[in-house]
């Protein structure tokens, strides 16, 4: 069994799709490990995205992603870096395969909805910005 960090962005809270993104995964057989509703500060979310520090996007990550609450999970099943990332679909929403959540809720490429691991070291690294051990269950 293999865990990974999900998040669902400030956008999509708004529009009340967590409840349907989480569904998604559910029926696919993920068990969901953690969960939590939070609002980035700058600091958290600088550290987050810490990666695209250089981009000339990043202000707009870092904007994006404070300006409402997020829920963050890890979720567990097998590959499920790489199950979690197929079904979120290509980072860019109107690339994004219909059936794929990006495809059929993403409306823009920097509040592309959800956030999803892109490796086993991201994992751990991002499971652990957003939990403590004893939360995972």
């Amino acid at each position: 069994m293999e865990r990974t960090f999900m998040m669902v962005k400030p956008g999509a809270v708004a529009r009340g799709l967590v409840g349907e993104i989480l569904a998604r995964f559910e029926r696919k057989g993920f068990r969901i490990r953690a969960m939590k509703y939070l609002r980035l500060d700058r600091a958290l979310a600088e550290e987050h995205y810490a990666e695209h520090r250089e981009k000339d996007f990043f202000n707009n990550l870092v904007s994006s992603i404070t300006s409402g609450p997020v829920a963050a999970f890890v979720l567990e099943g097998p590959e499920a870096i790489s199950v979690v990332r197929k079904m979120m679909g290509a980072t860019n929403p109107m690339a994004a395969e219909p059936g794929t959540i990006r495809g059929d809720y993403g409306l823009d490429i920097e509040a592309n909805i959800v956030h999803g691991s892109d490796g086993p070291a991201s994992a751990d690294r991002e499971i652990g910005l957003y939990f403590r051990e004893e939360e995972i269950i």
